[in-house]
């Protein structure tokens, strides 16, 4: 998995987003701030909660920028039919990918071998197509859009202030480092 620093590749796919069936591409991630959130299924247990987590935060994360995609191995038909019948995923604003042919998943690196099936992974990637955060899980291990929000909030304190790095539980507006050779063995 060294996926990190590392430009996403080609994918071309149908997906679900705001009431419609859209084609998108990594074309379309070019330029901006984009969050790959895979996961292993529709109409499941964990997922729903964390699709709905994300959309709490999506507003915040659009602010900023930033994009999200999630993404299962179903059909964009499957995942209008879980925004028409849950209320959770009826509350999803961003693009829903559909991956049905595993391409995404497998560029990613996240398809479990000889299931078919995502596992549950987050990328956070740049305005340039490269990796700059990822973050998987085991299948019953929900995970946190606030700490992906901070996630990306000091991804992009990092690609604005170079030579600055944002330390263990950085939040926005707090102090960074500057490394050098003076810092070393100092914290």
């Amino acid at each position: 998995m060294a996926l990190i620093n590392t430009k996403i590749k080609p994918f071309t796919t149908q997906a679900f987003k705001n009431g419609e069936f859209i084609e998108v591409s990594e074309k379309d991630v070019e330029g901006k701030w984009a969050v790959f959130f895979f996961y292993p299924a529709d109409f499941t247990f964990v997922c729903p909660t964390e699709l709905g987590d994300v959309q709490d935060k999506y507003a915040e994360l659009k602010s900023r920028g930033v994009e999200v995609y999630s993404v299962s191995t179903d059909t964009h038909f499957v995942h209008k039919a879980w925004h028409d019948a849950s209320d959770t995923i009826g509350k999803i604003e961003y693009t829903m990918l559909g991956d049905p042919n595993g391409v995404i998943t497998t560029n990613f690196e996240v398809m479990r071998p000889g299931v078919g099936l995502a596992d549950r992974a987050t990328f956070v990637v740049d305005p340039d197509g490269i990796i700059q955060a990822m973050e998987i899980t085991a299948e019953g291990i929900g995970r946190d859009a606030e700490d992906l929000l901070r996630k990306v909030k000091a991804a992009q304190y990092v690609r604005e202030h170079p030579g600055e790095v944002c330390p263990a539980k950085w939040k926005e507006g707090e102090a960074t480092l500057a490394p050098s050779l003076d810092l070393v063995g100092k914290i």
